[in-house]
C-alpha cells in the first residue's frame, strides 16, 4: 500500500490543546504529513540523529479508499520534535520540520470498519515502558470524524490510500531510543513499537 498524503488534525481534544497553552480551534486544524513519513509492518520505528525533544502522540487513523471513503483505521503515532515545533510556531513558520521527518508515523495493521459510528466512542492509550501515559476517548474529539473528513475532501487533494489523522488526547510527553511504547485502541487494535 502506497500512502501519499498523511493529513493531521490539530488541537482535536479540548485537554491536549490546553496542556501546549493553545487555544481549541473553531475549525479543523490541518497539517500535513509527507506519505513517507508511515511506518508500516514494523515493531520498531527509529528517530533521526537530529532530533533532541521527541514526543508521542496516540491517534486513531483513518484510510481512503478508492472513493475517498473509510473503510479501514488504525491506531498510529504522530511524532513530534517539540522544541522545534514550539521554535517554528512563535514564528509562525509552517510545523513541517517537526512533523514530517522520517519515520514519524508509525502505522498498526488495518482493522475494518463498516460504520464511522462504531468509532465514536472508543478508548485510546499509549504506554511508555509499561506507563500509561495518554488516555483519552474518541468522543472527545472536538471536531466530529465526519467533519474531519469532509473539511479534508472540501480543502485539499486527497488521494485513495491517504491516511487521516484524527487527533491526539491528553498525556503527550518524550520518548527516547530504547523506549517500549504500546498502543490500543480498545477493542480494535494494539500495537506495540520499539524506539531505535
Amino acid at each position: 500500500m502506497i500512502i501519499r498524503n498523511i493529513w493531521a488534525i490539530g488541537r482535536n481534544y479540548a485537554e491536549h490543546a490546553k496542556e501546549l497553552g493553545n487555544e481549541i480551534p473553531s475549525e479543523p486544524l490541518i497539517f500535513l504529513k509527507a506519505g513517507s513519513c508511515a511506518v508500516m509492518n514494523s515493531s520498531e520505528f527509529s528517530l533521526p540523529t537530529w532530533t533532541t525533544d521527541i514526543h508521542h502522540e496516540v491517534e486513531l487513523a483513518l484510510v481512503f479508499d478508492d472513493q475517498l471513503q473509510i473503510q479501514k483505521a488504525a491506531v498510529a503515532l504522530d511524532i513530534t520534535e517539540r522544541t522545534l515545533q514550539g521554535k517554528l510556531k512563535a514564528k509562525g513558520s509552517p510545523w513541517t520540520l517537526a512533523k514530517s521527518f522520517p519515520q514519524s508515523c508509525p502505522i498498526s495493521d488495518f482493522f475494518p470498519v463498516k460504520n464511522l459510528d462504531e468509532l465514536k466512542s472508543l478508548d485510546i492509550s499509549l504506554t511508555v515502558n509499561g506507563e500509561l501515559r495518554q488516555k483519552g476517548n474518541t468522543s472527545q474529539m472536538i471536531f466530529s470524524l465526519e467533519q474531519q473528513i469532509e473539511y479534508v475532501r472540501a480543502h485539499f487533494p486527497v488521494c485513495p490510500g491517504d491516511v487521516l489523522l484524527t487527533g491526539t488526547p491528553s498525556g503527550v510527553g518524550p520518548v527516547k531510543r530504547g523506549d517500549q511504547l504500546v498502543a490500543e485502541i480498545s477493542g480494535k487494535i494494539r500495537k506495540n513499537w520499539k524506539v531505535t
